[in-house]
């Protein structure tokens, strides 16, 4: 052992190593000073598309098993009262990724295809909470938040997007999967694009001698019921008008086994730090197109297929997770941007297959609707030795993984809708959230506790397209959810007093939206 007996030199021979120990650290690339602990856990969120409450079997409703998704329930917390802030994709998207109500954004609703960027790249986004606590983050999947800005050119440089609001890598469908332009923006570029061959999208008329599902039903494999009648891509009818970009043009079929293997690569590169993914899964949207391992694997159509698809993937997400070791240092959240809904645009025997199958779990409404199925979703979360399996009553919401992952992590953040529950998304108590602001397709609800205020709303009391009650009354309506969680019995005239106050709160709410 070397002995240092001078002061000075002591002190500075003790400067030195310590130098050298940080430097040493810092040479690997990938530790410096954001050791994985176990308080920093990594973080998947996997987000579904249009999967309803019964949809999952966990949740003992429907008729479809689905293991790994139960897997997550199983070993984790399994959220009875869990929300989507919205009935649709945008917003829902939206709100869980700014930690805002999306009603304050009036861009935040369901866009085209070539719509720019609705997020401020100048807020505090979930992904810029991981990235300042010194997180990898990306984004896998399904998108529809815009990209670019007005007028975008698909063939050079696709600015903003994902990256400036927070994430260090994305490979993204641009819009979702039934509308133009059919293919991935892996960062700022469109994948696979030949620039002999340039990508042009439109959304009011078509380009010349380009087919459409309208004009030409004989290209088509699979049909459109409403609306989806316009540019053909691999024999289906889309929203919206393209031409060009042919070798960049994704197979449907394909698009679970690409995004999920994108997936398992960025866990696979960045399992020595730690990282935010945010795996968004496009089943079970429209159209419906599993790959032929899973054609008739549930006796109930595409749609019923492409959820055990679905399923099978999260299997391989929690395989490669528990064969890294990384389990007790990840934390899965598992939930939908919104309710479900069977005939959404395409003649795909949703309905007809139905059978005794209850997407709505029992609840009343779906997709684009005020009722609680529109919004009310599977939501379940797993961390292996720190959250304890059970079943939670606690009243929590997407809007809230902002503040509350903020908090796990020790970071501040500013002025926000999103509420910290993290000892509730921890299974540490059941007292969530007091009241949340709830809405569809523009229309606004109020749960407060076990009660929710309807009020009255102009319009069709069925989506003729879908079949779905949409909420809209020239009524009040009242529910109290605790004992009609199905929204059978309006309690509005048997409690005026009770409707009066919670219409005053949800105003004073909407007046105050700054």
């Amino acid at each position: 052992m070397i002995e240092v007996k001078n002061t000075s030199f002591k002190m500075l021979f003790s400067m030195s190593v310590l130098i050298y120990m940080i430097c040493v650290s810092c040479q690997d690339g990938q530790r410096s000073s954001h050791e994985i602990s176990i308080d920093q856990p990594n973080i998947i969120i996997i987000y579904a598309d249009d999967l309803g409450y019964g949809d999952v079997s966990a949740y003992e409703q429907g008729t479809l098993n689905t293991p790994n998704f139960d897997r997550i329930a199983k070993e984790g917390i399994l959220f009875k009262r869990g929300y989507a802030s919205s009935a649709t994709c945008t917003p829902s998207r939206y709100a869980s990724l700014t930690g805002q109500y999306p009603w304050k954004n009036k861009r935040a609703r369901i866009l085209p295809g070539n719509a720019p960027l609705i997020i401020d790249t100048t807020m505090q986004t979930l992904p810029k909470i991981m990235q300042s606590a010194g997180y990898k983050t990306a984004v896998i999947g399904k998108w529809h938040l815009g990209l670019g800005h007005r007028e975008l050119d698909w063939n050079g440089k696709i600015d903003p997007g994902p990256n400036q609001v927070g994430f260090d890598y994305s490979y993204i469908l641009a819009s979702t999967n039934d509308r133009t332009p059919t293919v991935y923006v892996e960062n700022h570029r469109v994948v696979g694009l030949n620039a002999e061959d340039p990508l042009e999208v439109h959304y009011k008329k078509n380009f010349p001698g380009e087919p459409t599902g309208k004009e030409n039903p004989e290209k088509l494999k699979v049909f459109p019921s409403h609306g989806h009648d316009m540019s053909i891509h691999n024999g289906i009818s889309r929203i919206g008008f393209q031409t060009g970009g042919v070798d960049a043009r994704y197979i449907d079929e394909d698009m679970s086994d690409t995004i999920l293997s994108r997936s398992l690569e960025f866990i696979e590169k960045h399992q020595q730090v730690p990282f935010f993914l945010f795996y968004s899964l496009h089943q079970p949207h429209v159209p419906r197109v599993p790959h032929p391992r899973f054609v008739g694997q549930s006796g109930m159509g595409p749609r019923g297929d492409v959820i055990l698809e679905a399923d099978w993937a999260v299997g391989q997400v929690l395989d490669k997770i528990d064969q890294l070791g990384l389990a007790e240092n990840t934390l899965i959240l598992f939930s939908s941007d919104n309710g479900p809904v069977l005939n959404d645009g395409y003649q795909d025997q949703a309905v007809e297959k139905i059978g005794n199958h209850t997407p709505h779990g029992g609840l009343r409404g779906g997709k684009y609707s005020l009722y609680e199925a529109g919004t009310r979703v599977p939501l379940m979360i797993r961390w292996t030795g720190k959250i304890n399996p059970m079943i939670s009553e606690a009243l929590v919401s997407q809007i809230d993984f902002s503040a509350s992952f903020a908090k796990l992590l020790g970071v501040p953040i500013g002025q926000m809708d999103s509420q910290e529950l993290l000892d509730a998304f921890l299974g540490k108590t059941e007292r969530g959230r007091d009241s949340l602001v709830l809405e569809a397709i523009g229309r606004k609800s109020y749960l407060k506790r076990d009660w929710v205020l309807i009020p009255p709303h102009s319009g069709n009391p069925i989506i003729s397209t879908v079949g779905i009650e949409s909420g809209a009354s020239n009524e009040y309506q009242l529910y109290r959810l605790i004992d009609d969680r199905s929204q059978q019995n309006n309690l509005a005239e048997e409690f005026p007093q009770k409707v009066m106050q919670m219409e005053k709160e949800l105003n004073h709410l909407l007046e105050n939206d700054d």
